[in-house]
């Protein structure tokens, strides 16, 4: 966002802050300033000349000798080329001793260039007629200029020999140049940026004055309006110009364009450039002959339709594309291009000014799909006060009038459809003062509000916000208006005010870096997977047609096809992280990773997903199911959990070995699952080895863990029993459901039950297993006697014949 200090100015009267000062103030109230440049850099010593005399060169053919009255009294005697000089212009002159911008081809040095006196093949020259090249300008910029020639004001300019003719061309200016944020959309206007400039310095705000205008007639007699997608254009206000005048705009208005970057064209088309840049509202004329059944309707385009656009190129429409239309054609683009079917010429008698506010999300859009960006299209896409439409078309026909570019027909049509919500903010100085860590008083922070419009109610305590200001919805929002003009610089630094904490990261964060070192003292290395993910791993790992897992949340905008839905499982990551090392021939590699997921509660989207941290760790080379199986004990031990993870066969993933995976449960409720990987789906990721893989839903163990009650006990102070049982079983049975049953009978006596033989053998019977543990009891209070050792034996044995297990021989 560019604007005119002067036109600032015009705003907020008294304002007398220099470049630098300005500069830093605005910045320091928020509103940023990215930069400044001023119009007259290198640019010295130019008045106003008139050409009294002209007579030619003595010594050369396309040299002239001009005697020109610059005001001092005395004719100044210049020699030109310039092909247009004559006798009677008014035009700029450089003095000796002066300096410009450039040279007429438009180059411009950093430092601009320097003119002095001197002789022209014999004939003394005293200064320069420049061009506006040579100021530092485009012709463009100046559309009165020549082609090829110095510069020469209009007949009926008020200017004298002797005047600043920097000050004539509305050059002693200065441009900024403004970062302004997407939620400040009052900013993209120079009324916006004034009122901040007015709170910044304390000054009063001055807007323009917009009186009623028009005739006895009504617009509504003219035009309809019609808004058949409301949800897209919540407003559409139209007025009606007739008997319209071209002509070139005044200089003030050309100096203020000009300053915005924005080139003169002729006095309807600078009004309307204008008044975007005034109000930050864009603005768009029709040749009213040209509406069809003069009708207007804003309607969505029809998929495949096309369209020509005021540069002349075809457009192919959607049905997402919004359009402004008439009784029979679409005519514009709404809030990007209008069409060449309606434009504006020079036949025009009577137009249709068009103000509205359209979704800024789906002009955004739109220009993208279309590949058209346009000023009015970056405004509206960063979504416009609806309220903000009326007054700018007004204040355009108030221009209208004062330029005598037409007869501005009376009242308007405005299909107002959704009006934006009043929003008010409770006003408590107290607690400003405490977030801010401030001791500003109430009337102070009072007296930043009305240079804002922000209006304050005294008996409700509350503060009114007008609807431009979309960004102020909290509290916080009032504490940082508060803030910005007290003064950041003048905020001390306090201490943060809340709970002291431990100095340790929080509880959830303490599980996952326990699993960090756990998973790495085992040997495992750390793998980070994008949470992106292709469609096409759901194939790889086996998942059913239906399966829960393939009901993915899709990325609107993705990367790829590789990354176009977030995973609902970990291992695809992890799969292709071994493959990556196998196929580098890496050897005995093992990787984990603690994984996002996002499991979405449903589809289409009505709410987040939901999403949840699991620790996958998968290996390859020197690690089985088993070894698998006693890191994660080892993980859950650590974190706290002291009773037994219980395993159950399943078949039930497909990217696992049907006969080797299995789930881990804890009290009844699923912690996670491991096993070795089905070998199709090894194939598919292309590893050449047994894969085992586990995967530990940590929501699921966090409620499990404990990590801050840990009690110690001393040495035994008793000696221990031990007792070895070979139990003889079908081969079907599983060693955790004995070692279960011996924990349960065991009771408080039992110190530790250790698995230590399992044969299979003809010694055994065929479809039998030997299986031989180590019990060891021991007591806390007392040295046990036989009588102790034989109770838990016999209730062991009770619940060994109950399974059908026997002793070995």
């Amino acid at each position: 966002m560019n604007t005119s200090y002067n036109w600032i100015k015009s705003y907020v009267p008294g304002l007398s802050a220099g470049n630098q000062e300005y500069f830093d103030k605005m910045t320091l109230s928020g509103t940023k300033v990215e930069g400044f440049a001023p119009l007259d850099k290198n640019l010295e010593k130019i008045v106003v000349g008139h050409i009294d005399k002209l007579e030619p060169h003595p010594n050369a053919n396309k040299l002239v000798v001009c005697q020109v009255d610059v005001g001092t009294g005395e004719p100044l005697q210049i020699v030109t080329g310039a092909p247009n000089a004559a006798e009677g212009q008014t035009v700029v002159v450089v003095l000796d001793g002066g300096k410009v911008a450039g040279d007429h081809d438009g180059h411009l040095p950093e430092e601009g260039v320097s003119i002095k006196a001197g002789a022209l093949r014999g004939v003394p020259s005293m200064g320069m007629m420049c061009s506006v090249e040579e100021l530092g300008f485009e012709r463009t910029y100046f559309p009165e200029a020549p082609e090829n020639g110095i510069y020469v004001f209009p007949e009926g300019s008020p200017v004298k020999p002797g005047d600043d003719a920097l000050a004539a061309l509305g050059l002693r200016d200065t441009v900024f140049e403004y970062e302004i944020t997407s939620n400040r959309v009052d900013c993209y206007s120079v009324l916006g940026i004034a009122r901040e400039a007015a709170a910044t310095f304390r000054l009063p705000f001055v807007p323009p004055v917009v009186p009623e205008t028009g005739n006895s007639e009504h617009a509504s007699d003219y035009v309809s309006v019609e808004i058949k997608d409301s949800d897209l254009c919540p407003r559409y206000v139209a007025r009606v110009v007739k008997n319209i005048k071209f002509g070139p705009s005044p200089r003030w208005m050309q100096e203020r364009l000009r300053a915005s970057g924005i080139r003169p064209i002729n006095n309807l088309v600078d009004i309307t450039n204008y008044v975007m840049e005034e109000y930050g509202q864009p603005m768009h004329a029709f040749d009213y002959d040209q509406i069809a059944g003069h009708k207007i309707v804003v309607r969505r385009a029809s998929e495949g339709e096309h369209f020509v656009t005021l540069d002349g190129q075809e457009r192919t429409l959607d049905d997402r594309m919004l359009m402004i239309c008439d009784g029979e054609k679409a005519i514009g683009i709404a809030g990007i291009m209008g069409g060449e079917n309606s434009k504006i010429t020079d036949d025009v008698k009577t137009m249709v000014f068009e103000s509205a506010c359209f979704d800024g999300t789906n002009i955004r859009l739109s220009a993208k799909r279309l590949g058209l960006r346009t000023e009015a299209s970056g405004k509206f896409e960063k979504g416009l006060d609806p309220e903000n439409a009326l007054a700018a078309i007004n204040r355009a026909c108030v221009l209208v009038e004062e330029l005598g570019c037409g007869e501005v027909v009376g009242g308007f049509v405005d299909v107002y459809t959704k009006k934006p919500q009043s929003r008010e903010i409770p006003f408590r100085p107290d607690w400003i003062n405490r977030f801010l860590g401030t001791e500003i008083s109430e009337e102070t922070m009072l007296s930043y509000f009305p240079p804002l419009e922000l209006t304050y109610d005294a008996e409700r305590r509350v503060v009114k916000i007008p609807s431009f200001r979309q960004d102020l919805e909290g509290e916080a929002d009032l504490a940082e208006e508060v803030a910005r003009f007290y003064g950041y610089d003048n905020v001390p630094t306090t201490l943060p005010n809340g709970e002291a904490t431990a100095g340790k990261l929080p509880y959830k964060q303490r599980v996952e870096a326990l699993a960090r070192d756990v998973l790495e003292y085992c040997g495992f290395s750390q793998s980070m997977n994008y949470s992106f993910e292709s469609p096409k791993v759901w194939d790889k790992l086996r998942l059913a047609a239906d399966s829960k897992l393939r009901q993915a949340v899709t990325i609107l905008n993705p990367l790829g096809e590789d990354y176009s839905i977030m995973r609902t499982l970990p291992l695809g990551g992890m799969l292709n992280s071994l493959a990556t090392n196998f196929n580098r021939r890496n050897k005995n590699v093992r990787l984990y990773e603690l994984a996002n997921i996002y499991l979405p509660k449903a589809l289409p989207l009505t709410e987040l997903p939901d999403e949840r941290m699991q620790l996958c760790f998968g290996a390859y080379g020197d690690m089985d199911f088993f070894g698998m199986k006693a890191v994660a004990e080892e993980f859950l031990r650590k974190a706290g959990l002291k009773g037994q993870v219980e395993y159950e066969n399943t078949a039930e993933y497909p990217f696992l070995h049907p006969g080797r995976q299995a789930v881990m449960q804890y009290e009844g409720t699923r912690i996670g699952y491991l096993g070795e990987v089905h070998p199709a789906t090894a194939e598919a990721f292309g590893i050449g080895e047994r894969t085992c893989v586990a995967v530990l839903d940590m929501p699921a163990v966090l409620p499990f863990t404990n990590l801050d009650n840990k009690h110690y006990e001393g040495l035994a102070r008793f000696p221990a029993v031990s007792r070895d049982l070979a139990l003889v079983m079908d081969k079907s049975m599983p060693v955790g459901t004995v070692e279960k049953m011996l924990r349960q009978r065991s009771g408080k006596l039992l110190e530790s039950v250790e698995l230590f033989d399992v044969y299979e053998g003809a010694q055994v019977g065929e479809g039998k297993k030997s299986v031989a543990y180590t019990l060891v009891l021991r007591a806390k209070d007392r040295t046990l006697d036989d009588k102790d050792i034989s109770g838990v034996m016999n209730k062991i044995l009770n619940g060994l014949q109950q399974m059908g297990i026997e002793l070995r021989s």
